[in-house]
Parts: structure tokens; C-alpha cells; sequence
């Protein structure tokens, strides 16, 4: 089969119609093979366990490049409704919780450790000065862990509008662990995450960045029992995590987070 025309193109790959029913997630040159595999077996995993994911129908190579064939959801993403409709903005950053919310209350053992993740990414970052590095895995090594499902990158532009409800996309950073590092790593998204050019209405989204935010974390906060301040005790390791990513638009802000963060720390 052939691909067909462009749907979507994102920082690591491009989606294509794949037949009637199907899309191929089709990653950009560099990125190996079995990163697109470890998405495959993540994706199926939480689809098997009852979580909105897209069912996986096979791994592909095509034109060199790896690829993933999912069935087809249709829908704009939240982020695209959000900038046509901003006046949605409460129910949807509600929905983002309650979703989000959910998610942490499902189990997936044979997902990847979040801790061995986060530890490895801080070690091999080639960002952060050894000082800091140490101080992120020592705040990491005071923390609790779990065994919830942690999506990795969650926010508005993974979640699909489809007409049978909302369907979360990009499981290629899945992983099994204590839940409040995914809302840690969700809160900074939604506060400072660059939002790539190709994506239409960026200062529309910049200026209800604060309000999107707060309402996230206060329906968060009201269905699951926590604390703001039990989050934020993820930021710092979060934060060089979020580096390690390599945004260049980023890089400055997220230096300085770290920085004052460690202050914070004295």
C-alpha cells in the first residue's frame, strides 16, 4: 500500500492517510526503528487496557523510514478547537483533567520504568552541568513511586475530538511510575511549552496559557488526592527532563527554571 496524502506533521514525524481507515505515523529520518516499535507495544498495551488509544495495526518501513499503522481516528485535536473556540476553554481544560485523571488510575505493568527512565535522561543529558545533574537525581531519589500509567507528554494537541469521544494519541513516551511526574511535566507544557510554528492561533493559545493551566490543575486537584506542593516537588527533575528534549525555543527558559529552582532549594 501506498501512503497517501499528509495529515500532520509533528517534531519527530508525519502522519499520512494509509488506506480509508488507517494512518501511518511515519517518523522523520534519524530516528531508529525501534523507537517506533516501543510506541507500537506502549500504544497497544493501554489500548488493551481500556484507555482511549488509537488500536495499532502494524510496524512498516517505508521510503527508509520507520513507521506505525494506526486505525483512523477522525476529529480536530483539542488544541485546534481550543483555537477556534477559545471560548471552550473551561470544559475543555476540564476534560484534559479528567482524562488525565483517569489515566493514573490505570495500571500497565509491562510499560517501561519512569523512574529508570527519568534517571538515565538526567545522566546522559549533555545540557546540564554535573552539579545539576546531581541535585536532580537526588530530588528524584526523595520521591515516592507508583505504578500508574504516565503518558509522557500529554497535553491539548495529544488529544484527538473524535466522535466517539476523546482519543489520546503519542504513547511513544509511555511510561509506568509515580502519576504526579506526568502532571509535573503536563504543568510545565501547558505554563512554557513553545508551541511549534506549523500549529495556527500561537498567541491566542500564549494568552490563555495562565487560565488553561489553572483550571487543569484545579480539576486535577479536585479528583485526585494530592497537593500542589506534592507536584512541585517533581519540577526540578521534570524541568531537566523537559531540556533533554531538545527544543531549541526552550532551552534559555528552562535553564533559568533550573537554576532558581536549585536556589529555591538553597
Amino acid at each position: 500500500m501506498e501512503k497517501g496524502p499528509m495529515i500532520a506533521r509533528g517534531r519527530t514525524a508525519e502522519v499520512f492517510a494509509w488506506g480509508d481507515k488507517q494512518v501511518l505515523k511515519l517518523f522523520l529520518e534519524g530516528w531508529p526503528p525501534g523507537y517506533a516499535e516501543r510506541e507500537a507495544r506502549s500504544t497497544q498495551a493501554v489500548h488493551d487496557a481500556g484507555l482511549p488509544a488509537p488500536a495499532v495495526e502494524g510496524v512498516v518501513e517505508v521510503d527508509g523510514r520507520p513507521g506505525i499503522v494506526f486505525e483512523r481516528v477522525e476529529g480536530p485535536s483539542m488544541l485546534k478547537v481550543l483555537t477556534t473556540k477559545p471560548w471552550k476553554v473551561v470544559k475543555l481544560t476540564r476534560l484534559l483533567a479528567e482524562l488525565h485523571a483517569a489515566m493514573h488510575s490505570c495500571e500497565v505493568p509491562e510499560l517501561p520504568s519512569l523512574r529508570g527512565a527519568v534517571q538515565d535522561l538526567i545522566r546522559d543529558s549533555v545540557l546540564l552541568a554535573e552539579a545539576t545533574k546531581e541535585a536532580a537525581l537526588k530530588a528524584l531519589e526523595q520521591l515516592p513511586d507508583g505504578k500508574a500509567v504516565c503518558h509522557g507528554d500529554f497535553h491539548p494537541d495529544q488529544v484527538i475530538m473524535s466522535p466517539r469521544g476523546p482519543i489520546i494519541i503519542d504513547w511513544s513516551n509511555a511510561l509506568r511510575g509515580n502519576p504526579l511526574a506526568d502532571v509535573s511535566r503536563t504543568s510545565l507544557i501547558l505554563r512554557m511549552g513553545d508551541v511549534p510554528s506549523f500549529v495556527g492561533g500561537r498567541r491566542l493559545i500564549n494568552s490563555l496559557r495562565a487560565w488553561f493551566h489553572s483550571f487543569y490543575l484545579k480539576r486535577y486537584l479536585q479528583l485526585r488526592a494530592t497537593s500542589r506542593e506534592e507536584i512541585a516537588a517533581w519540577e526540578l527533575p521534570m524541568l531537566a527532563v523537559r531540556l533533554g528534549d531538545g527544543i531549541p525555543e526552550e532551552k534559555e527558559l528552562l535553564l533559568a527554571l533550573i537554576e532558581a529552582r536549585l536556589k529555591a532549594q538553597g
